[in-house]
Order: structure tokens, then sequence, then C-alpha cells
């Protein structure tokens, strides 16, 4: 179907499209579709970031959260 259109055709039909809907028209819905690209490369870079591994209790949380554990054991 689209294979009979050359250079000529082309060229006519993007005329067509400019008097029918506008330059400022065309550069909005450029603008609209780059922002869109933009938000979705960052949207898929932010997928790909690792979660950052659980932090690791120091000796002294590590002995308090044993202590709260085993008074709780008591009150049981």
């Amino acid at each position: 179907m689209l294979s009979g259109l050359s250079l000529p055709h082309i060229i006519l039909l993007l005329v067509v499209v400019v008097l029918i809907f506008g330059t400022s028209k065309l550069k909005n819905a450029g603008r609209d579709l780059g922002g869109f690209f933009k938000g979705f490369k960052e949207g898929m870079k932010s997928d790909e970031e690792k979660p950052q591994p659980p932090q690791q209790l120091t000796q002294e949380q590590n002995g308090n959260a044993a202590q709260q554990t085993s008074e709780k054991k008591d009150n049981v």
C-alpha cells in the first residue's frame, strides 16, 4: 500500500498536514511526545536500581533486642 509513495508524495503529505494542523499544534504534540518518552525512560531507570540491603544491627542494638525479647517471654 505504501510502496507507491515517493519523496514528492511524502513532502506533499507533510505540507498538507502542516496546513491543516498548523505549526503550533505540531510543536506542542512533539513536545508532549518527547516528555512522555523522557518520563518513560526515567521510570525504567528507577526500576533497574537495586534495593538497598538491610542495615545490620550494631552489637548494642542487637543486645537490646535480645533483652526485650526475653522480657516479653517472661511476661507471657
